[in-house]
């Protein structure tokens, strides 16, 4: 079996792997200013995508741009995240470099579409492929490969502890050779109950106080995990931006995610935004939670919300989720202030950081890896891939971290 790692190889983003020159698994982008995409575009056979986040489906429609009409196989959460995505990305960049695909493009991603549910063997570019849960987002799928000599696990993004919203992956599919992530390899992630207590405890406070706490969130994954955690700790929140749909088409597939009744109590329990009529002006006074996006003020609602909320030091911006660096939400992270809507602004509103990651930590990493301890790993996704390669070596295990464009054969 030959791999080419087309993208998300010592990085984060772009992640692509072309298989036997024939079988594309993800196809996705590197957010930036310009985004960066995958080194080449294949004409594939068939795609298997692991997972409706940017950085692995991001560029998928313009696999269909050409001639070529490769199915395109996901979970059906995957593909509708996917479109969201895409729809979302025409919005705001359609006819730039930003978006390289057409509204033609993501029509026909509708045509070839095939989805699969977990455990559910299927044929793709004369592979065998099977789908497992793999506990990132709802709908995230370790990604089993068999080509008759070789079978290959490609664990896409995964979690091996529960969240609210899914629960961690359990499952470990014989394999031959692993394609692990290593986002998180360095990190040792704090107790997941004890984080969503400082969370609760710290927003109550600001309420209390008569704040407002405006909680950046990714859509996918992230705004339904505080949705749930707003519910259980009976903490008033409103939700803004594109998570209001993620939430919605969500609960459309409740067979993907952990508790189905939970989140239907948790989208209840929120007030939803429109926009309309100065809405947002006026949610800034009140003493609630506002989820919004975008996770790292990037864009989106939370543009509105942080200029309205800055310069009260009682209000608070809790930052959910892992910060890029050159982001906005790094930068206030880093310095107190942060460039929004085109100019800095100082924030003196209390600023704070809690590590709800989707993604496995060092401990789950290792923990997963050692029911492969004797079959070679290809390290990749995440900022320190040849260091955690290094590291699985010295503990005795077969581990490389390939850079973008390598091929490796098993």
């Amino acid at each position: 079996m030959d791999i080419q790692f087309l993208g998300g190889a010592r990085e984060v983003g772009r992640s692509a792997l072309l298989v036997n020159d024939s079988l594309l698994l993800d196809f996705g982008l590197l957010t930036g200013n310009p985004p960066q995409f995958p080194v080449e575009t294949p004409a594939a056979d068939a795609v298997v995508v692991s997972h409706g986040h940017l950085d692995h489906v991001g560029t998928v429609p313009s696999l269909l741009s050409g001639d070529q009409r490769p199915p395109i196989h996901w979970t059906p959460p995957t593909y509708e995240l996917t479109l969201t995505l895409a729809r979302d990305t025409l919005k705001l960049h359609g006819g730039s470099y930003n978006c390289p695909f057409t509204e033609n493009d993501l029509k026909r991603v509708t045509e070839v579409s095939e989805t699969h549910g977990y455990q559910e063997t299927f044929a793709a570019a004369g592979h065998e492929v099977t789908f497992y849960t793999a506990g990132h987002i709802p709908g995230s799928a370790h990604v089993l490969v068999d080509d008759g000599d070789t079978r290959l696990l490609y664990t896409g993004d995964f979690h091996t502890d529960d969240q609210r919203l899914v629960s961690g992956t359990t499952a470990r599919p014989d394999a031959d050779a692993v394609i692990c992530e290593s986002t998180y390899s360095d990190v040792e992630h704090e107790d997941r109950e004890r984080v969503e207590a400082r969370f609760a405890e710290s927003v109550e406070t600001t309420l209390w106080e008569g704040g407002t706490v405006v909680v950046p969130a990714f859509a996918i994954g992230r705004t339904q995990e505080m949705l749930l955690i707003c519910e259980a700790y009976d903490i008033p929140c409103y939700v803004d931006g594109m998570g209001k749909r993620v939430t919605e088409m969500l609960r459309q597939y409740p067979e993907f995610v952990r508790d189905a009744d939970a989140l239907r109590r948790a989208k209840s329990h929120a007030r939803f935004v429109t926009g309309r009529d100065g809405q947002r002006g006026r949610i800034t006074d009140q003493k609630a939670a506002i989820i919004t996006t975008s996770g790292m003020l990037s864009g989106g609602p939370a543009m509105s919300y942080i200029p309205e909320i800055r310069s009260n030091p009682v209000n608070k911006v809790t930052m959910t989720g892992y910060q890029v660096d050159g982001t906005p939400g790094r930068d206030l992270l880093e310095t107190g202030s942060a460039e929004i809507d085109g100019r800095i602004m100082p924030v003196s509103a209390q600023v704070e950081q809690y590590d709800f990651s989707a993604h496995a930590d060092r401990e789950g990493l290792l923990t997963f890896l050692e029911d492969y301890r004797d079959v070679p790993v290809l390290v990749n996704h995440g900022d320190r891939c040849a260091d955690f390669a290094a590291e699985l070596e010295t503990d005795g295990r077969r581990a490389s971290a390939p850079a973008v464009g390598d091929t490796v054969s098993l």
